[in-house]
C-alpha cells in the first residue's frame, strides 16, 4: 500500500476497534446480509415457480385480482384462510380470465375451476371447490392444463 492509503487503514482499523464503531459495522453487514436473502413470496405448483401476492385480509380477499388489465405469466395471487371449508369464488369486476385452484389445509388440490371468465354484469356465478379447502391460489386461465396438474398434487407455499 502506498502511504496515504495505509495511514486510513490503519485510522479505519482504530476506529473499528471501539464499541460503537463494533456495533455500527456488525448492524451493518446484519441489514445487508439480511436485505440480500428476503425474497417475495412464491409458490411452486407442477415444478413451476409462481411470485403471488398475498391475500391475508378479508379485504384484500374482496379485492382480489378485481380491475386487472393483465397479470404476468409466472404471477398469481394466495388466499389464505384460518380453517378450512368449502370455498367458492366469483369473478365479478375481475377482467381477465383464471384458473382458480382450491387446495385442503395438507396443500393438497383438491379441484381447479379451469378458464375461469371475467364477470361484467351484475349478476355472477360463483365457482365453488369440489370440496374443504384452505389455501386458494388464482393464475392466469390456462396453466393448469399447461402444467398438467390434478387432485392430490401439492402446492408449495414459501412465504417468509
Amino acid at each position: 500500500m502506498q502511504g496515504g492509503q495505509h495511514a486510513g487503514f490503519e485510522k479505519f482499523q482504530l476506529l473499528a476497534q471501539t464499541p460503537r464503531m463494533r456495533h455500527l459495522l456488525l448492524l451493518t453487514t446484519l441489514l445487508l446480509c439480511s436485505s440480500c436473502t428476503a425474497q417475495d413470496p412464491y409458490v411452486v405448483l407442477g415444478g413451476e415457480r409462481f411470485s403471488v401476492e398475498l391475500a391475508e385480509t378479508r379485504e384484500k380477499q374482496a379485492l382480489g385480482l378485481m380491475f386487472r388489465e393483465e397479470l404476468p405469466d409466472d404471477h398469481g395471487m394466495v388466499f389464505l384462510f384460518p380453517n378450512e371449508a368449502p370455498r367458492r369464488f366469483w369473478m365479478k369486476n375481475t377482467r381477465i380470465p383464471l384458473d382458480i385452484f382450491y387446495f385442503d389445509e395438507n396443500l393438497a388440490l383438491v379441484s381447479v375451476s379451469e378458464n375461469t371468465p371475467p364477470c361484467r354484469t351484475q349478476r355472477c356465478p360463483s365457482y365453488p371447490s369440489a370440496g374443504p379447502a384452505k389455501v386458494v391460489l388464482e393464475l392466469n386461465a390456462g396453466k393448469a392444463a399447461a402444467l398438467g396438474v390434478q387432485a392430490g398434487d401439492v402446492l408449495e407455499l414459501h412465504l417468509d
